[in-house]
């Protein structure tokens, strides 16, 4: 009638009474109903009610927002030379795109906890079942779940139709293997469920290129404010030396207002008038290059999944530049770099190799052969194929190829078919369970002669000292043959037991049971006891087969730059046979092993043998720079491969002494990183976490990158800078926590190699590029000042200033951001080590920064000087006129317009229908829209400052020459660069064969629109 829970390490620490049932407290009982949370599980960041007040605070916490947000403000209050418009409009189509776009995402949550909340469950109210929405249950609910049916909160167990009253629960999701563990619990719903409390506190994750941002912003902000300073000082400076013109003489209040005041009014006007320097709009330009870019992996065809009927998912579109800079992965073992599909292999019985074969099921087995084939059929919890670990079936199974066949389990009675297709019956008495410190399981059954056996299986670390040692090496040299081979290992043993060793045994399993304090030590210490002097028989080898094309994925990543370390839980000679079978060792590869078996040579304590090895490894790998960590591949031409486990990591990272622990992380980093491959096994899953974070924190800052398939998996996919998950037949907590999902690890060559690196050079280019077309844009204008008094007078209309970035320049850009193929995807993918042209953020470095900062003051330059060697000549008009300032500011942003769309043409490899479509219509939109705002009195505005000048500067033969010749003068140092250019690096030749071949009869056979195909066609790009 009442549970009382008690909770947990998940963060549940208090404890709760609940009435079953909702049945009503009992009257001489002190009983205040609590309140808990109702059953929704909510992933979303918004509702409606708070999207627009949360959304906007997160958007202004950017350096560029919250800037133009100031510069607006300054604009309404302060009399400057700009209008509000031209700031305030283009902040306004950020934010509103922003927001769109996070608003969606938000939906997509949305819709996905609606699916989870809305689905229906069966729940036994007043002895009549119901069915209701998920979301309604409430803590005391009895909750009906059959077969196949998903849990939809933390359940107790109170009743099962099964005749020994236990349950069978898949756990796939939790951990990636396809295990099935019998489980009594839950009273726990919505956010306080286990589930949902994995989901809370997942950190931000930031890209380098982001910070690279925030950088180069830092940079043009200092600009911005040296420059308004230069000009603020000068223009007091100047009219110090000069008179106060008689056309323009200050009015009474201007001539009262405090002079420091109106030095201040001044230096923010200046500000205001240079603003467009920092590139707001590159932020939402950013945003939807992400967002849309993201598209390009969902649709790739590559991904696509027959058996599961699934392809790639995009979690978060933040990162996808970040798959470009990968320089660390972080694997599991099992599901991952392995199938996580068992098959029997061979066993060893009393020292002699068997193997399954033509005709070998007719071979005759003695007595403790069949007793090996029996412990087989009955040390287990299978029931119809469904056992608490994916080895039991294939035990099973394997049992069944030498004739042995489990029927199955009937009010507590298994029953064998044997060789001679005779019935056998035996009486389970107890199961005692697998766990991760024992590593053994075992059964007690009674047979029809009444004999009590106990069969018992295990690791070998865990069975050999349980046994009689007579017995231990005839087995121990298949045990370590097999597992060097790659195989799953297990051995088994049994025991006699007599009636009072039974009856000693069976009376402190119950007393265990129903212990209610210290259950699971009780249980441990009557396990261990009852698993004592056994008989070894023999053992099993079960093998994981590899994932497809695991050696190439693994073979390519290394090409690529990258370090690919193995976190798993498994026993260290599989996991290293699995890094033997994948590549990531070599026949010729010396291993440095730091495990419990090298810490117990040599008669000395753990804690100096591990001070010894760890110098004496760091000695090898770093002779000559002992105290510089370098991440070379290889030492003087030598491979070395680091195994350690997770007893010795844990000593490692928490030494007894403070000093001593910094010393041993820093020695253990300066190995692993100098080593090709790192394999930890014995790892538990908060273990795998700090591995990825001290590598993530060490010098240098390493992009990280983690990927496994289960809940173990998730600590380390949530800790990597980009987590990615596996999405297997079952389990897709890795994918719910990951920032990416893909059907195969196969396919994470193509996600890093192709869709990276095109994703990173695109976002680096677009960077550079905004700043660059700002410099230019802003460059004219401070030098206009010298020219003008430092009157704050605009070189450039309003309507220019606002639709500089917004439409004369942003759809180019775009289409570059989200099209461009410098390199083929085939020749990305066939050249792996293209990869590291781009490592460490190489686009985005201080130099290549200073470059496209030198060309933009470049440019600047030749725009408003080549203008005014124009203007020296009076008369530029048939009819003898002259030009105005207005004339003037609209023959340099002709120029501008047309040089920096024109550069980024330059800068195309790749050109589809869209790209043509964008460059040449934001040209043709330019000249349309000036020859429209111009040609139109409009009676909104107060000062018609355009009204004609467009079409009379085009109608001088004079401004058409300028222009022509210095949009050539601008890119000409581009198109000598474009037109000397020869391809270099070892494979230059190759991928510009292999970009230009195509069909033979028509090289550009393939040149279809991009949007109408995948990323796995054929491409015509050229370089």
């Amino acid at each position: 009638k009442t549970i009382k829970t008690f909770g947990g390490d998940e963060g549940r620490v208090h404890s709760r009474t609940i009435y079953v049932g909702h049945k009503s407290c009992p009257p001489n009982e002190a009983y205040i109903p609590p309140k808990f949370c109702d059953n929704r599980i909510v992933s979303s960041k918004y509702t409606v009610w708070n999207f627009l007040p949360k959304n906007l605070f997160e958007q202004f916490r950017r350096i560029a927002n919250f800037y133009f947000l100031i510069i607006f403000l300054v604009q309404v209050i302060v009399d400057t030379p700009t209008s509000p418009v031209t700031s305030g409009l283009p902040l306004f189509f950020v934010i509103t795109v922003t927001a769109v776009k996070q608003g969606y995402e938000d939906w997509l949550r949305h819709k996905a906890d609606r699916e989870v909340n809305e689905y229906r469950v069966s729940v036994l109210e007043d002895g009549r079942r119901i069915r209701k929405m998920s979301a309604k249950i409430k803590v005391g609910d009895i909750v009906e779940v059959e077969e196949d049916e998903t849990f939809p909160c933390d359940l107790i167990l109170l009743q099962s139709s099964r005749d020994d009253g236990t349950c069978f629960v898949t756990t796939a999701s939790l951990d990636g293997e396809s295990n099935h563990k019998v489980r009594c619990v839950a009273v726990y719903t919505g956010m306080e469920t286990k589930m949902a409390l994995n989901y809370q506190g997942k950190s931000q994750k930031r890209s380098a290129v982001e910070k690279s941002i925030n950088a180069f912003l830092l940079v043009y902000l200092f600009i911005l404010v040296s420059k308004a300073l230069v000009c603020t000082t000068l223009k007091y400076v100047w009219q110090g030396k000069h008179d106060e013109p008689w056309y323009n003489e200050k009015t009474q209040k201007e001539k009262d207002t405090n002079q420091y005041l109106k030095m201040f009014t001044d230096f923010l006007s200046f500000m205001v008038l240079f603003n467009f320097i920092i590139p707001v709009s590159m932020y939402v330009t950013v945003e939807m290059q992400k967002f849309l870019g993201s598209f390009f992996i969902t649709w790739d065809k590559d991904f696509f999944d027959p058996e599961i009927q699934e392809g790639a998912l995009v979690n978060t579109s933040d990162l996808n530049e970040e798959l470009g800079q990968v320089e660390y992965i972080f694997t599991d073992k099992t599901g991952t770099l392995t199938q996580n599909n068992m098959e029997f292999i061979e066993c060893c019985i009393d020292g002699f190799q068997y193997k399954h074969g033509d005709g070998s099921s007719e071979t005759y087995f003695d007595k403790k052969e069949e007793l090996f084939l029996r412990a087989l059929c009955l040390c287990h919890t299978e029931m119809g194929f469904i056992a608490s670990s994916p080895d039991e079936i294939a035990l099973v199974k394997g049992a069944m190829r030498y004739g042995f066949t489990f029927l199955g389990l009937e009010s507590k009675n298994m029953k064998i078919l044997n060789r001679n297709k005779d019935v056998e019956t035996y009486e389970l008495l107890h199961v005692l369970n697998f766990d991760p410190v024992r590593r053994r399981m075992s059964v007690m059954v009674r047979s029809k002669t009444g004999d009590i056996l106990l069969f018992c299986k295990g690791a070998d670390s865990s069975m050999f000292p349980q046994v009689r040692q007579e017995e231990v090496e005839r087995i121990r040299m298949h045990v370590e043959r097999n597992a060097t081979e790659g195989y799953r290992t297990l051995c088994v043993a049994y025991k006699h037991l007599n009636a009072q060793e039974y009856a000693r045994a069976d009376a402190d399993l119950r007393e265990a049971r129903l212990a209610l304090q210290d259950r699971e030590e009780k249980l441990m210490a009557v396990y261990n006891r009852v698993e004592t002097d056994m008989i070894l028989i023999g053992a099993t080898a079960v093998e994981d087969q590899l994932q497809d094309e695991a050696a190439q994925t693994m073979e390519a990543l290394q090409g690529a730059g990258m370090k690919v370390w193995v976190l798993t839980g498994d026993k260290m000679e599989t996991a290293k046979s699995t890094c033997y079978a994948c590549g990531l060792f070599k026949k010729n590869t010396e291993l440095l092993e730091l495990t419990l078996r090298t810490l117990e040579d040599g008669g000395r304590s753990r804690e100096e043998r591990l001070h010894d090895l760890l110098l004496e490894y760091h000695k090898k790998l770093l002779p000559f720079f002992p105290a510089v960590c370098c991440r070379s591949w290889s030492v003087a031409g030598h491979d070395y491969g680091f195994i350690i486990d997770g007893a010795s990591l844990s000593m490692v990272l928490s030494s007894s002494s403070e000093p001593n622990s910094r010393r041993y992380k820093n020695l253990f980093l300066q190995i692993c990183q100098n080593c090709t491959a790192v394999l930890c096994c014995r790892m538990a899953p908060l273990q795998k976490a700090q591995i990825v974070k001290l590598v993530k924190n060490s010098k240098g800052n390493p992009i990280t990158l983690s990927v496994g398939d289960g809940a173990n998996d998730v600590s380390m996919i949530l800790e990597a800078h980009v987590g990615i998950g596996i999405k297997g037949k079952e389990g897709r907590q890795a994918v719910k926590n990951s920032d990416y999902a893909i059907p195969k690890l196969k396919h994470l060559k193509k996600l890093l190699l192709a869709h990276g690196h095109l994703y990173y050079v695109r976002i680096a280019h677009l960077v550079q590029y905004f700043f660059y077309k700002n410099l230019c844009f802003i460059l004219p204008q401070f030098l206009y000042q010298f020219f003008c008094g430092y009157s704050q007078q605009p070189l450039y209309d309003a309507a220019y200033l606002t639709m500089y970035n917004i439409c004369f320049t942003s759809m180019p850009i775009l289409a570059y951001s989200l099209l461009e193929q410098h390199i083929c995807i085939e020749v990305l993918l066939e050249h792996s080590t293209l990869y590291r042209n781009i490592a460490k953020n190489a686009m985005l470095r201080w130099k290549l920064f200073l470059y496209w900062t030198a060309l933009g003051i470049f440019h600047g330059l030749v725009f408003f000087f080549g203008v005014r060697f124009l203007f020296s000549n009076p008369a530029l008009q048939d009819n003898g006129q002259v030009f105005g300032n207005w004339s003037y500011g609209t023959i340099v942003f002709t120029v501008l317009v047309f040089t920096v769309t024109l550069k980024l043409a330059l800068d195309t490899r790749h050109w589809t229908w869209i790209n043509h479509f964008v460059i040449w219509g934001s040209l043709a939109f330019y000249v349309f829209f000036s020859f429209f705002w111009g040609g139109i009195i409009w009676p909104f505005l107060k000062h018609q400052r355009l009204y004609f000048v467009f079409a009379n500067m085009l109608s001088s033969v004079s401004a058409w020459l300028v222009i022509i010749l210095l949009i050539l003068l601008s890119l000409l140092p581009e198109i000598l660069l474009v037109v000397l250019r020869k391809p270099r690096g070892p494979h230059a030749r190759q991928v510009t064969l292999n970009c230009i071949a195509g069909d033979p009869q028509s090289p550009q056979s393939s040149a279809r629109p991009l949007l109408t195909r995948t990323f796995s066609d054929e491409s015509n790009t050229v370089i």
